[in-house]
């Protein structure tokens, strides 16, 4: 179990840096909706990356966990900072995507507020492609997480 420390908003057809972008194929169609499945995939050909369905059915959205803070049940080496590191400590795969995440297994729960002052938030990673999308502040993250996957350069952290 864990607690989400980082996300980043990828919103629809016209967000260049949305994987919609280019069109409903079988690998988006999940983005489609309904909402609160997961939309899992394969990057790099090596790392999966968990994203959660946002949009209505019929639209495009979707919101990436890039950073998790482990609460219970992971051993306290395992990092857990970064897309693929989550997905490989938490062992999720292809088989999530399209899960139900209101069902047992892979799931979310309402968390506990964090106050606005400790919320961070600037453009997306990796995503500079994406034209004017690429500078869109989409990127959201706890400031004080040890858990953010790349923390931006005015700050430093030391790992747990």
């Amino acid at each position: 179990m864990g607690r989400i420390v980082e996300t980043e908003a990828y919103i629809g057809e016209y967000d260049l840096a949305c994987h919609a972008a280019k069109g409903r194929t079988a690998r988006t169609e999940v983005l489609f909706g309904p909402p609160g499945r997961a939309y899992v995939y394969f990057i790099y050909g090596m790392h999966h990356c968990f994203n959660v369905v946002t949009e209505t059915e019929g639209l495009a959205g979707a919101v990436l966990i890039r950073g998790v803070e482990p609460v219970e049940g992971l051993p306290p080496h395992r990092r857990t900072d970064g897309p693929g590191r989550l997905c490989s400590a938490f062992g999720i795969t292809l088989a999530h995507n399209r899960a139900d995440l209101q069902t047992a297994g892979l799931y979310l729960t309402a968390g506990v507020a964090v106050p606005e002052e400790r919320v961070g938030q600037g453009p997306r990673i990796g995503v500079d492609y994406a034209g004017v999308w690429a500078q869109a502040p989409f990127r959201i993250w706890i400031r004080d997480s040890v858990y953010v996957s790349k923390v931006p350069s005015q700050r430093g952290r030391c790992r747990p």
